[in-house]
C-alpha cells in the first residue's frame, strides 16, 4: 500500500511538472448524521389555566364585500372559516358603522365603508338633527352585505360568541365631519357631550340585529385601538382618537344604553392596538368604569407588557381576549405557498398564547385583496386572498394562502373547552380537553433542523401528528414519535389510555 502511494504521488508531480491536472483519487464517503435535535417537553397537565373560548374574525372589511358575491362564493368561504372541514371557528366581530355623509366622495379603502344605520332626511341641515327614538332616521336595510356573514355563521356553529365593535362614530357625531378621524391623529373626534347619542345608536343596532337575525350579542366594544395617533381625517379606514378619559365617558354610556334597553350584552374595552397602550388606557378610568367592563379586549400588534395586561385580567377577575391580529413577515412579498410569513404568524400566535393567557385569539379579517393590482408588489396579510376590486358579479378565484393551513393547526384542535396548560417550551402551546383525556401540542419549529420532541411525563400517547409546511397542508402524518420538520407548524394530538 505504501508503495502505490509513492507511486501515486511521483505521478501526481511528474504530470503536474508537465502541466496536467493530476487525477483525484476518490475517497471513501464520509458519513454525515442526520441533523436533528431532542427537546424534552414538561407540560403541566396538573395545572390547567384559562379555558378558551374559540378563534374567530372580524368581519370588517372582507364582509362587507363578499356578502355580497354570489351563492357558491361566499357559501365556500363561509364553509371555510365556520364550517366543521374549515377552520372550525366559533367568534365573530361585527362591525358597527359609523358612515359618511351622502355626499363625500369616497376615499375609503376597499370595504371600510361601512354603511351606518341612520338616515337623514331630505330637509335635514347641519350636524344636529338626528334623533333616536324617530323611527324615520333609521335604515334597516342598511349594510346588508356584513349581515349576510351573521347568518351563515349562525347556520354553521352550535353556539356561535357574536361581539359587536365600532370604529367610529356616525359623521354628524364628529367633530371633522369624518369618519376616518379628526383633523389632527390625537384629537378626539366624538364631539364634546355626543356619548350619550353615540352610546343610544350602539345600543339600538345591537337590539335590532338580535332580533332581526336571531343571534345574541354577547359583547359591545364602543371604542378600538383608541389611544394611539392612527386616525386622521385624510386616512382611508374607520377610526376614531379617544384619551383614557374619553373612553370611561363612552364606557359609561355605552353600558347605561345597553342597560335601558333590558339588554345582556356587556361592554368590551378598549381593544387597545397593543398591551403598552392598554395599560396606560386602564390606569385612566376610574373604578366605577373598569366595573362596567365585562370583557377585556386587546390587540397583539407589539407584545411588550402583554404579562401586564394578563396581570390585570386576572386581578379585576375580568375575561382577556386577543381581539385582533395580522401580518406579514419583513419583506416576505405575496406568495400563497411561501412558509415565512406563515411561521412568523404562528410564532407570534404561539407568543400571545404564553404571555396574555387569553380566552379567545381573533383575526384582524379573514380574506385580504390580492396585492400588486397598482404595479407595487404587496404582502401576506390574510389567510385567504382574493380581487375583493372586482365586480361582485365576476368570478371570484380563491386562492388559499399557507398562513391559513398554519392557522388550522391550531383552531382545528385546540377547541372551546379547552384548558390552557403550562409548558416551557417557548415554540410551544398546549391545551387539556374538559375530560383530560385528549392533550393537544402545537410545536413551531422554524429552522432547518429537524426536532424530535418527548414530554417528561408518563399517561399520554401520540394519537395524531397534523403538519403545515412547504409539502403538507394540515395534514396527518405517520409516525409514532413526535418529531416536528424543520421550518413547521406541527400538531401533536395525545391521548389517554383507557
Amino acid at each position: 500500500m505504501k508503495v502505490r502511494r509513492r507511486t501515486m504521488r511521483k505521478l501526481a508531480a511528474m504530470l503536474l511538472l508537465a502541466g496536467i491536472s493530476a487525477p483525484v483519487v476518490a475517497q471513501a464517503p464520509t458519513a454525515v448524521a442526520p441533523a436533528k435535535v431532542a427537546i424534552t417537553l414538561h407540560v403541566a397537565t396538573d395545572r390547567p389555566g384559562t379555558t378558551f373560548e374559540g378563534w374567530g374574525t372580524a368581519l370588517a372589511w372582507f364582509a362587507n364585500v363578499t356578502g355580497g358575491y354570489p351563492p357558491a362564493t361566499r357559501e365556500r368561504l363561509a364553509d371555510l372559516f365556520y364550517g366543521p372541514g374549515g377552520l372550525g371557528w366559533t367568534i365573530a366581530r361585527y362591525n358597527i358603522g359609523g358612515g359618511n355623509a351622502a355626499d363625500t366622495p369616497p376615499y375609503l379603502r376597499t370595504g371600510a365603508a361601512v354603511p351606518g344605520f341612520w338616515r337623514q332626511p331630505a330637509s335635514a341641515t347641519g350636524t344636529d338633527w338626528w334623533r333616536p327614538d324617530d323611527p324615520a332616521m333609521w335604515d334597516w336595510s342598511a349594510d346588508a352585505d356584513q349581515r349576510w356573514w351573521l347568518d351563515a355563521i349562525r347556520s354553521r356553529v352550535r353556539q356561535p360568541i357574536f361581539e359587536a365593535f365600532s370604529n367610529s362614530p356616525p359623521w354628524f357625531m364628529t367633530v371633522s365631519g369624518r369618519v376616518s378621524g379628526a383633523t389632527k391623529g390625537t384629537d378626539d373626534n366624538l364631539r364634546p357631550g355626543a356619548e350619550t347619542y353615540f352610546a343610544a345608536y350602539l345600543a339600538r343596532v345591537v337590539d335590532e340585529l338580535q332580533r332581526r337575525h336571531s343571534i345574541t350579542f354577547r359583547t359591545l366594544s364602543p371604542v378600538n385601538e383608541p389611544n394611539t395617533d392612527y386616525w386622521f381625517a385624510a386616512n382611508t379606514q374607520e377610526g376614531a382618537h379617544w384619551s383614557p378619559a374619553r373612553q370611561g365617558q363612552m364606557i359609561d354610556a355605552a353600558d347605561a344604553a345597553l342597560k335601558a334597553r333590558g339588554l345582556k350584552t356587556v361592554i368590551a374595552a378598549p381593544d387597545e392596538t397593543n398591551s403598552t397602550l392598554f395599560v396606560r388606557d386602564w390606569e385612566g378610568w376610574s373604578p366605577a368604569t373598569r366595573a362596567r367592563v365585562g370583557q377585556l379586549n386587546v390587540h397583539s400588534y407589539g407584545n411588550t407588557h402583554q404579562t401586564a395586561v394578563r396581570d390585570i385580567a386576572r386581578a379585576a377577575n375580568i375575561r382577556l381576549w386577543m381581539s385582533e391580529h395580522d401580518m406579514s413577515a419583513d419583506k416576505d412579498l405575496e406568495n400563497f405557498e411561501s412558509m415565512t410569513t406563515p411561521l412568523a404568524f404562528a410564532e407570534h400566535l404561539v407568543g400571545d398564547f404564553r404571555r396574555l393567557e387569553p380566552a379567545a385569539w381573533v383575526f384582524w379579517q379573514a380574506v385580504e385583496t390580492l396585492s400588486g393590482r397598482n404595479g407595487k408588489p404587496g404582502s401576506n396579510w390574510g389567510l385567504i386572498k382574493m380581487d375583493l376590486t372586482a365586480p361582485a358579479a365576476a368570478p371570484h378565484p380563491i386562492h388559499i394562502t399557507r398562513k391559513y393551513w398554519a392557522m388550522a393547526n391550531f383552531s382545528r384542535y385546540i377547541r372551546p373547552g379547552y384548558r390552557l396548560v403550562p409548558i416551557d417550551d417557548i415554540d410551544s402551546i398546549a391545551a387539556l380537553s374538559p375530560d383530560g383525556a385528549t392533550l393537544v401540542v402545537v410545536h413551531v419549529n422554524p429552522g432547518p433542523i429537524r426536532r424530535d420532541l418527548s414530554l417528561a411525563m408518563t399517561g399520554y400517547r401520540l394519537s395524531e401528528t397534523v403538519v403545515t409546511d412547504a409539502t403538507h397542508n394540515a395534514a396527518p402524518v405517520a409516525g409514532r414519535v413526535m418529531v416536528a420538520p424543520p421550518r413547521s407548524v406541527t400538531t401533536f394530538v395525545l391521548k389517554r389510555p383507557g
